[in-house]
Order: C-alpha cells, then sequence, then structure tokens
C-alpha cells in the first residue's frame, strides 16, 4: 500500500504515469495505489457495477495480474464481487466466503461485503419515509431499517447470533461468539445531511470485540481491525497517539463538557462509531462519555474492536478494562485513549 509522496512517485515511474496522475490515490477512499519492492505496481479503483454490486477495476498495472493476492485482499476489503481491467474488460470473480477458516477472518470478509450492501440500500433510500424517534428520543427513518436488512442478510451466513439496533435482542448462550451492528449511526446527522454517518459491526468473544469495521458512508472511508492483526483505515496501518483534541458525544445539558488539561481542541461529530476510530487513528487523542447519559453496546463496538486492535484502551468509569455484553438497550459509560496511562488522566478529570 502506497501512503507517502516518495512511494507514490516511485510507483508512478513504475507506471510510466505522471506523479500528480496518481496523487488522488493518496487522499481518495475509492483508489488504491499498491507497490512492491520488486517493481511491481497497480493502481485500482472502487467502482459499481451495472448490477450494483462494487468491483474493483485496475486501472493501470505493472507486473501484477488480476488475481494477485494484494489485489484480491483489496477487492475483499473494498466488499466488492469482482475484479475487473479497464481496457481488456477482462474480469474475475472475488473469492466466495470460505466456511473452513477461523471464525474472526470469515467476519472480516463478510463485514466488508454488509458495508457495501448497506451502502446500497441507504443511498436508495435517502429520500423516502418520514422520521420517527426511537424509544431513547434517537431519530428513525427507513434508511434505517433498509441498513439493518441489508446487513443481517449478508452476515447471517457467521452462524452465530446477530445483534441489531433495529430489532429486539436474541438470545446468547454463555460463552458463545456475538455479532453486534449499528445499521446507520448518526442517523441525526444522515436526516440533516450533514456528516458523518456510518455502518459500524463488531465480532464479541467473551466480552471483548475482537474484530470490527466502520464504514463512513457519508465520505466513503473505512476502518477495520482484529485482535492480533492490528488496525487500518482505507488500508493503512494506524494507531493512536497522544493529542491536544478529545471527541465527545454531545454537549451535556446546561453544562461544560469535562476534558483534560493538555485538551485545546473539543469536536462533537454525532457518530460515536466515528469518534472511536479517530481516537483508533490518532486523529483526536480521547474520547469519553462518563458525565453524559452513556451508550449503547451497538453504538460503541464496531470503533472500539478498531481502537484495541489498534492498542488503544477503553476503561469504564472505575477503571477496568470494559466488557461487552449482548444487551442493546442498557447504557454503558467508558473512556477511549491511546493507552493506560492517558485513560487514567481522562477519568480523572471528568470524575
Amino acid at each position: 500500500m502506497v501512503a507517502t509522496t516518495r512511494e507514490l512517485r516511485a510507483a508512478a515511474e513504475r507506471l510510466s504515469l505522471p506523479a500528480v496522475a496518481l496523487a488522488p490515490a493518496l487522499v481518495e477512499p475509492s483508489l488504491r495505489l499498491l507497490a512492491d519492492g520488486a517493481g511491481a505496481a497497480v493502481l485500482l479503483r472502487r467502482q459499481w457495477a451495472g448490477d450494483g454490486t462494487a468491483e474493483a477495476v485496475v486501472l493501470h498495472r505493472a507486473g501484477v495480474p488480476l488475481e494477485h493476492p494484494a489485489v484480491v485482499a483489496t477487492a475483499l476489503a473494498w466488499g466488492c464481487d469482482q475484479i475487473c481491467h479497464a481496457s481488456t474488460g477482462r474480469a474475475v470473480d472475488v473469492p466466495a466466503h470460505r466456511y473452513d477458516v477461523p471464525l474472526v477472518e470469515r467476519f472480516r470478509q463478510l463485514a466488508a461485503r454488509a458495508a457495501t450492501r448497506v451502502e446500497i440500500a441507504v443511498a436508495l433510500a435517502q429520500d423516502s419515509g418520514r422520521e420517527r424517534d426511537k424509544d431513547d428520543g434517537s431519530p428513525r427513518i427507513d434508511a434505517d431499517e433498509a441498513a439493518h436488512r441489508a446487513a443481517v442478510e449478508v452476515l447471517a451466513s457467521l452462524g452465530v447470533p446477530v445483534l441489531s439496533e433495529e430489532r429486539a435482542d436474541g438470545a446468547v448462550a454463555d460463552g458463545q461468539p456475538w455479532v453486534v451492528v449499528d445499521p446507520l449511526d448518526g442517523t441525526g446527522n444522515f436526516a440533516a445531511g450533514l456528516p458523518p454517518w456510518a455502518f459500524s459491526v463488531a465480532l464479541v468473544s467473551a466480552g471483548r470485540p475482537v474484530a470490527g469495521l466502520v464504514a463512513d458512508l457519508s465520505s466513503g472511508r473505512r476502518w477495520e481491525g482484529a485482535d492480533g492483526a492490528g488496525a487500518r483505515r482505507d488500508g493503512v496501518p494506524v494507531q493512536p497517539r497522544p493529542g491536544s483534541t478529545v471527541v465527545v458525544p454531545s454537549a451535556p445539558a446546561g453544562d461544560s463538557v469535562v476534558v483534560p488539561t493538555t485538551a485545546r481542541r473539543v469536536r462533537i461529530t454525532g457518530c460515536t462509531a466515528i469518534d472511536l476510530c479517530l481516537v483508533a487513528d490518532g486523529s483526536a487523542a480521547a474520547w469519553h462519555d462518563v458525565d453524559r447519559s452513556g451508550s449503547h453496546v451497538h453504538d460503541a463496538a464496531g470503533g472500539l474492536a478498531i481502537l484495541l486492535a489498534a492498542g488503544g484502551v477503553a476503561l469504564t468509569p472505575d477503571g477496568e478494562p470494559l466488557l461487552l455484553s449482548p444487551d442493546t438497550g442498557a447504557r454503558i459509560h467508558f473512556v477511549a485513549a491511546p493507552n493506560d496511562a492517558a485513560a487514567r488522566d481522562l477519568l480523572a478529570a471528568v470524575r
């Protein structure tokens, strides 16, 4: 994965293209520039096929076949069904979901596919239906339901319970892994046309979110991560870091926002899943809801999985590692930070 201008210039030389032609690949989530140390390079674009599925299109390549493992991995991460060559039209199918690999790997592939299906469902439902209120006062629109159906249709083949904000919780046996989905996190933002809004999903085992994906449906950015495999944003490895920007879910009514003394900026995005990803990738230094009404497991699980995979920390108000329960109605409170010391400093500031 090319992530720096130096790498981009080297790839441009291999592809016999000017560097400016490849520059968008550094910032556009729908473009991916891959290169290795042996002279191979390829520029990919994610786009929609005529049947409404996603495909990874090879725009330019040097020494890279369509079936190259890095190309296939990118197509899988994008949730694509096919890989095709722009100039020849030749296409190959992305390998189907396998049942003979560990659950975490199956989840990661299906989560990417589910996110792509949700993109289409939400886009088609954008102007349909009226806004209503959920039991907790947050808005519900037809796009929530469309996103739920699209996600669960894909994730059901995992063979584990799938919990969703849009349905009553099903039974989860003791010790059984489970998946939790927020089909459309930031519904209020979506209804107002004010980014971000996101699809969020996590695989939870023994209370720990061990793998997760968050797709920013307003920009196309994707974060994903798994225990032991690290975390990535649009294919680039990320990790949390100290800083002076704190994100919070909302402003407390009639009160001030409490932050550590190191904070210089406070941001409110209205999308918890994205907030936690911003901590995971180092864009923000911390997040908390300790002095607010709390979050739901479906709001937080996907972002938490990515935060933990990136090396970050989530602690309860008692200073204990956060464990999740399969209860989408319960409220949870926690702080998210780059490391244990930063998390405890944040707890001390907001208590």
